[in-house]
């Protein structure tokens, strides 16, 4: 076989590194692990990159999709924590950072009726490392109902309530469950929401609302509060924009807390 250039691995004389490079949007089907099915097949949306030294003219594209391969469709704390490691010995860097970010669906029932219907949640891994260390962070986006305080105060008649977004990150000690953050967040706004409602159920998630206003302040403190409490979580950010109803703005907020040492500077177990 004849011999080709690799042109990738000539010198580059403009002394500029790189700190990420490598592929990005590429779909991948992944099953993740969920406590109602054990696993769930899902379709991830993927970045893999790592650094590059300013000598080098650029990196292996194939090897990503290599070393992505060859780790299956399971994915884990466990197994995607592995990646990166991997991309560091596979293409010579100190540094590299991975993305998998992908639909996660949940069944649940209407408060009344039990009607059954799926929920999508947002979720992604996101994880960093170097030759030493590895940092993990899990991401959830979930949409949630809120009802204003204020208008419910001052009005005579009803006050307005509308969607919103958290969207909620979080450093652990110990695996955590996709679904237990989803809870977490769902508890803290003035109402879940649901894929499928009968009007006994629209009835009731109405008035749940409106008994329990929160503003977006109140939001992303409720899920501060109950985050603060558990000992597994040792960073988190959540964030909560609402898509007003009565304004052409949304409203936002965010707490970004560290409750310990990252995990970045631990060692990665063996």
């Amino acid at each position: 076989m004849q011999e080709l250039n690799d042109t990738q691995s000539e010198r580059d004389d403009r002394m500029i590194s790189i700190d990420r490079v490598g592929v990005k949007n590429l779909r991948y089907p992944v099953q993740i692990r969920d406590k109602a099915r054990a696993l769930q097949n899902t379709v991830a949306t993927v970045t893999l990159a790592v650094d590059l030294p300013h000598q080098h003219k650029g990196t292996h594209m194939s090897r990503f999709i290599e070393v992505l391969s060859s780790h299956g469709p399971v994915l884990g704390v466990r197994e995607i924590s592995a990646i990166p490691l991997e991309l560091i010995e596979r293409l010579k860097a100190e540094t590299a950072h991975i993305e998998f970010r992908f639909p996660f669906f949940l069944e649940k029932k209407a408060p009344v009726t039990g009607a059954a219907g799926l929920m999508d949640y947002e979720v992604t891994f996101e994880v960093s490392a170097t030759r030493d260390t590895v940092d993990f962070v899990l991401w959830v986006e979930v949409p949630v109902t809120t009802l204003c305080p204020c208008s419910k105060a001052i009005s005579a008649r009803g006050a307005h309530n509308q969607r919103g977004i958290v969207t909620f990150g979080v450093r652990f000690r110990e695996p955590i469950w996709i679904e237990d953050l989803v809870r977490l967040v769902e508890d803290c706004a003035s109402c879940e929401l649901y894929s499928l409602l009968k009007r006994p159920d629209e009835k009731v998630v109405t008035e749940r609302a409106y008994d329990n206003p929160v503003f977006v302040e109140d939001l992303v403190r409720n899920v501060a509060a109950r985050s603060n409490k558990q000992e597994n979580i040792v960073w988190y950010r959540v964030e909560a924009e609402n898509f007003e109803s009565i304004h052409n703005h949304n409203a936002y907020a965010m707490i970004e807390s560290e409750k310990a040492i990252p995990p970045t500077s631990r060692k990665v177990e063996s």
